[in-house]
């Protein structure tokens, strides 16, 4: 069943083209793009954008991408003075976004905001590239691996899931998005727990909420963000966080490691993406950005207060982390397949 469904959102995939530095996907705008610039300079000969700014998330409003995205663009502004906008094109795994992105100007006026989407849609067979399509820029925060929540009213912690799963393989359901992160974060949990799980695509976040709260699923793989107001109500029970270690942001959530599980997952690392030739002074320009935001304290603690973690990584470092990721996701993909 799970390939089916791979197949089935393969078979679904569209591309949309976004125009420059505008943001806009309407085609008058397209046309109307001047796309032959590759940066603009200051008169001391630092580059600036030219214009507003689009950040493409891969991900509808409200989520942990979103709102990082949207920290980001309100800092960049005050420091800069410069216009920034989320431009949000969920869809298809991701690759939605990022083929809006490949297909813009290089000219720092248009980049990709998000975490390991545009490698699992790779691996997974939805495109033909990975990370390596793009000029990585810094990072700017990070997720722990997403941890794995259950209804309280059906589960009380990860033993009791594990046995109701063992007596019915195959018949517990898990919420996730077929060929993206948590598809794989699920297939690695399975493998790590010996057990069977029913993997069926629900839709957005929103989506799956419903779906946990009104027993159409058992399992939930999602961002601490997302879960949190339900977990505090006594709504939800969280059977564990696929991380190395416990995170002070999800310090009483223990890791599956703890609990005799080996299963440990790749972080949601949101990182910059661009055009593959954009110029290096523009990856200078951002690089430096990040960096100044997020030395500010008020930067942080706005980050903070979405329940996710300031977190820096220079270009180089992002490439390095990318490549890791990919690599740890692959292995997953391969030993399941």
């Amino acid at each position: 069943m799970k390939r089916k469904l791979l197949a089935t959102l393969m078979a679904g995939i569209f591309v949309i083209s976004l125009a420059g530095c505008g943001g806009s996907s309407d085609s008058s705008a397209n046309s109307s793009s001047d796309s032959s610039s590759a940066s603009a300079e200051t008169a001391d000969g630092s580059w600036e954008p030219s214009s507003t700014v689009s950040i493409v998330v891969p991900a509808g409003a409200g989520g942990d991408t979103d709102l990082t995205a949207r920290v980001f663009a309100q800092y960049a502004k005050e420091l800069t003075g410069h216009d920034f906008i989320v431009v949000n094109a969920n869809g298809a795994a991701g690759s939605v976004a990022s083929n809006q992105v490949l297909e813009a100007a290089a000219d720092g006026c248009t980049f990709l905001y998000g975490h390991t989407l545009v490698n699992v849609a790779n691996i997974a067979g939805v495109t033909d590239f990975n990370y390596t399509a793009f000029k990585l820029g810094p990072t700017f925060a990070k997720n722990p691996a997403q941890q794995l929540y259950v209804n309280s009213d059906e589960y009380a912690d990860l033993d009791e899931f594990i046995e109701a799963a063992k007596a019915a393989p195959g018949e517990l359901k898990v919420g996730t998005e077929v060929g993206a992160y948590t598809y794989y974060e699920t297939l690695a949990f399975e493998k790590a727990a010996g057990i069977d799980l029913d993997l069926i695509d629900v839709g957005s976040n929103a989506d799956k909420i419903t779906a946990m709260l009104s027993g159409q699923i058992d399992l939930l793989p999602v961002a601490y963000l997302t879960a949190k107001d339900y977990l505090d109500a006594g709504q939800f029970n969280c059977i564990g966080a696929p991380t190395e270690e416990r995170y002070d942001l999800i310090a009483d959530i223990p890791t599956f490691t703890e609990q005799g599980i080996d299963f440990v997952f790749p972080d949601l690392d949101y990182s910059f993406y661009f055009p593959a030739d954009t110029p290096d002074e523009v990856i200078d320009w951002y690089d430096n950005l990040v960096q100044e935001i997020l030395a500010d304290e008020e930067a942080q603690q706005a980050i903070a207060d979405i329940n996710v973690i300031p977190y820096y990584l220079s270009p180089e470092d992002s490439a390095i982390n990318e490549e890791e990721m990919f690599a740890a996701i692959s292995e997953v993909a391969a030993e399941v397949q």
